[in-house]
């Protein structure tokens, strides 16, 4: 059985939830349909023509790109034009867009943590635009013939998380009263008539950015025609978030050393470096994309060098007066995401019983040539 389009957003969405993303990021299904069968996705940086037809080539049916393939607002859908032949022949064979951008730089997991392992940061944690998640308890009362049934449906829809722990609940035994009256449709009993029932109250934490996802969720599951829950906020926070990532590095390295190897981890034939070539550094920042807006944030979380992509002229010489490395490895280096994005989403589907796979892109899409 092959997984719906929907049910693919869905999965990506739980691993980076829109939520996480920037305001204004252009984010979520941007071309095509997701009505339909998905048999295989294509994980991408970006979506240019030569990766359309590695999709079309593949049979793809979505791409779930980094980049968003609509950037810019659309004036105009000129087939004669560069976008609109692009956009012509993803719809022409039937393939849809998803886009995952900042919420997947946040997502843990995504883009800023595979680029910290990349370099055996540990101890990481994010260092820029921070925020604590908003925690909330979910308490539900269900018959004991679904009770299992119901709490493996909050599960599923990112419930229950603890830390490093999934799947954490509480549940009690009780006795659960009511008395239906005209125009009720029990699961249990008859109009008219009090009826008791035996019932487990399933107490479980949820994300407050997923709680919609994991009522709708347990409504769907749940028997009964009118269910009993209650929504808590609570004061404990969840885990910290933001963009980047800061940890120390293995064992303590010259720059130009750290900046051979951010080359070889991430496969770019060149770096841009700002500082003294011999300085030590043992704490480094991470960050995909433009860092520019962040050196500061990197300095503030004691990192010795900013590693990141599209550092201009000014912000290099500021970080030079300051006596602070930076290592311009390119906005490509977010390339490295493709394959784990692939792997989680392979994990996800075929937990749920799919045979839906996702491949990573093998399109080279840095638009720089090294000369």
């Amino acid at each position: 059985m092959f997984a719906h389009g929907q049910t693919v957003i869905r999965l990506m969405e739980q691993f980076a939830p829109k939520s996480l993303a920037m305001e204004g990021d252009p984010i979520g299904l941007q071309l095509g349909s997701a009505d339909k069968p998905v048999k295989k996705v294509l994980v991408a940086l970006d979506v240019t023509d030569e990766v359309a037809e590695e999709a079309i080539r593949l049979q793809a049916d979505m791409i779930i790109a980094h980049h968003a393939v609509m950037y810019r607002p659309v004036r105009h859908l000129r087939t004669d034009l560069p976008a609109g032949k692009l956009y012509a022949k993803l719809l022409k064979h039937d393939i849809s867009v998803y886009i995952a951008h900042t919420n997947l730089d946040v997502a843990e997991g995504g883009v800023n943590d595979v680029l910290a392992d990349a370099l055996g940061l540990r101890e990481t944690e994010p260092f820029a635009r921070l925020e604590h998640g908003e925690l909330v308890k979910l308490a539900v009362f269900v018959p004991e013939s679904h009770h299992r049934q119901v709490m493996q449906a909050v599960f599923d829809a990112g419930a229950g998380w603890i830390g490093n722990y999934s799947h954490c609940s509480f549940n009690v035994e009780g006795t659960g009263t009511f008395l239906p009256h005209e125009g009720a449709d029990p699961f249990l009993g008859s109009v008219g008539k009090m009826e008791s029932a035996v019932e487990i109250r399933l107490e479980t934490i949820v994300p407050g950015e997923l709680l919609n996802r994991v009522v709708q969720a347990m409504l769907k599951a749940h028997p009964y025609e009118e269910v009993a829950y209650d929504v808590y906020p609570l004061k404990r926070k969840g885990s910290v978030r933001g963009l980047g990532r800061v940890g120390k590095l293995p064992n303590p390295m010259a720059l130009k050393e750290l900046a051979e190897r951010v080359k070889a981890s991430y496969r770019v034939p060149a770096v841009r470096m700002v500082g003294d070539p011999g300085r030590e550094i043992r704490k480094a920042a991470v960050l995909g994309g433009s860092g520019r807006e962040f050196v500061h944030d990197a300095m503030r979380a004691g990192a010795d060098v900013l590693i990141t992509g599209d550092i201009d002229y000014h912000t290099a010489m500021d970080a030079l007066a300051a006596g602070f490395a930076v290592i311009d490895a390119g906005h490509n280096i977010e390339k490295l995401v493709k394959p784990a994005v692939a792997h989680r989403l392979n994990d996800m589907l075929g937990k749920e019983g799919y045979a839906t796979v996702a491949v990573a892109s093998e399109v080279d899409t840095e638009p720089f040539r090294f000369v």
